[in-house]
């Protein structure tokens, strides 16, 4: 179960990465580029939904996932990171449009 947390927190992390890199190009007028990274961050963003479906789907046949902090961690990083590349994408749009 370490494995599979230590996962989702790797994912999350390197799609707040691409996320936060998105908005610096925008910011510097590569719009392109800057949805090119929002790609990324959603495809990370997915390889972290996996981990965390793998939890689901384990506790929901019966393997009770044991609680710390280290999932809540996980869990809670995963949302913000969902919570940024939205925020992300609406800046890049903001961007291009001026």
């Amino acid at each position: 179960m370490e494995e599979i947390i230590l996962n989702l927190i790797m994912h999350s992390g390197e799609a707040r990465s691409y996320a936060m890199e998105a908005m610096e190009l925008a910011k510097s007028g590569d719009i392109e580029g800057a949805r090119g990274l929002i790609e990324k961050s959603n495809e990370e963003l997915g390889l972290a939904h996996h981990s965390q479906t793998s939890l689901i789907q384990g506790e929901a046949g019966g393997q009770k996932a044991e609680f710390s902090l280290l999932l809540i961690h996980a869990q809670d990083h995963l949302m913000t990171t969902m919570t940024l590349k939205d925020l992300a994408s609406q800046i890049i749009d903001i961007h291009a449009r001026l």
